[in-house]
């Protein structure tokens, strides 16, 4: 819809709104201006953006380094380019313009109470981006949104995305299909190469279930609306096993969100104990699983279950899943790690696990971790009495989802 011919819809669009009461609050630095936020980057406005902004470090983003950025009014950054689109396009795009971004929606400050939008390098390592309450097209202020992106330099061209969802409210802006803030073509959150192959959404994109990152987070331990992602060597997340996928934490296991190609390899990074499942919910099947080298203190034998039939599988072994059935499988668990590993739940790095499928497309799958209780070891006596009673009792704790 031309935004200079607006018709608003008659209907309005409602939908639950989620509760923002604990999500993670925006960062702030007493050494810049504006409320810790920095510089306002750009007049109060609809579609504009900076102008060319330098970075005070260089990064390597999908293979092309960069020095410079665009500040855009619509909830992202971009480096080939200012860009002022408000209805945001699903990744992967093509116009060969690179993009972050925290909620690329119809952002518009140009309201008397809406927020604005800053930015700030409180040091040499960081760039720190906010969109500080901000309203919606058309000069609408009654919901808003407060968000913000930083990138933490990590030496020669690596860096951290780091996206802060202190609250959202509103998806969409009058010329994107939407009535009051919601519906039509809600806002999208991730990063793209602009090269229309390489890129990554985060869960609820283009849904009115974007108002959840703000409940959620892919870090563990950290808090609701807190989402980072390393990039190494130019790549994202979940392509080489130093740097995998990290998943949304839930109270019921591990959710993994992510695009594949065919014959493309995922890392992705599940917290275990002594064994973990995997499901995919939508998307096409695991064709193979790698397993990881063998553990620490040597454990290097496992066992792989599927279709109800196990299969031991050595460390550093890739099993294929398409010659039991060329159209994959959905589940799949995998057991026996060695208790005496003692692997960290909170390690990102404890089993590394690569992943293929039978086809490409966007996959949303969970891992579910299997733990165990260790329980201390009773003074000598009690301990045989135990034995003697009531024998040798191993308990299991399953933290499981409906499959």
């Amino acid at each position: 819809m031309n935004k200079n011919n607006l018709l608003v819809s008659g209907s309005l669009c409602a939908f639950l709104m989620m509760s923002n009461a604990y999500a993670i609050p925006l960062l702030k630095f007493d050494n810049l201006d504006n409320g810790g936020f920095g510089d306002l980057v750009m007049l109060p406005n609809d579609d504009g953006s900076s102008s060319e902004l330098n970075l005070p470090f260089d990064i390597n983003f999908f293979g092309s380094n960069y020095e410079s950025f665009w500040v855009n009014n619509n909830g992202n950054i971009t480096f080939g380019g200012a860009l002022g689109s408000y209805t945001p396009e699903p990744f992967p795009l093509s116009f060969f313009n690179p993009m972050i971004a925290p909620f690329w929606g119809d952002v518009d400050t140009r309201c008397f109470t809406c927020g604005s939008v800053f930015v700030g390098s409180p040091n040499a390592s960081t760039v720190m981006v906010t969109w500080n309450d901000v309203g919606y097209f058309s000069q609408k202020s009654d919901l808003t949104n407060n968000f913000q992106l930083l990138l933490h330099d990590q030496g020669a061209g690596d860096f951290d995305i780091e996206f802060r969802y202190d609250r959202l409210e509103w998806t969409t802006g009058d010329a994107s299909g939407g009535s009051g803030g919601l519906g039509g073509t809600p806002a999208q959150a991730g990063f793209d190469a602009g090269d229309f192959v390489n890129y990554f959404m985060l869960p609820g994109s283009r849904t009115n279930a974007i108002l959840d990152l703000q409940n959620t987070t892919n870090v563990s331990g950290g808090d609701p609306g807190l989402w980072s992602f390393a990039i190494r060597s130019g790549n994202v997340p979940g392509t080489t096993p130093e740097n995998p996928l990290v998943p949304v934490i839930q109270d019921d296991g591990y959710q993994f969100d992510f695009n594949v190609n065919l014959n493309q390899t995922i890392f992705i990074d599940p917290d275990v104990a002594i064994g973990y499942e995997y499901v995919v919910d939508d998307g096409p099947n695991f064709a193979s699983v790698l397993i990881p080298s063998a553990l620490p203190n040597g454990d290097n034998t496992f066992e792989l279950n599927v279709n109800n039939i196990t299969y031991d599988l050595l460390a550093g072994s890739v099993f294929d899943f398409t010659s039991l059935d060329p159209f994959g499988f959905n589940h799949f668990s995998i057991a026996g790690i060695d208790t005496t590993e003692m692997l960290d739940p909170n390690n990102p790095f404890a089993f590394v696990t690569g992943l293929t499928f039978v086809d490409s497309g966007i996959v949303s799958m969970r891992q579910i971790p299997i733990t165990t209780f260790v329980t201390p070891v009773p003074e000598p006596e009690t301990y045989a009495m135990l034995l003697a009673g009531l024998g040798f009792l191993g308990l299991r704790i399953y933290r499981h989802k409906k499959v």
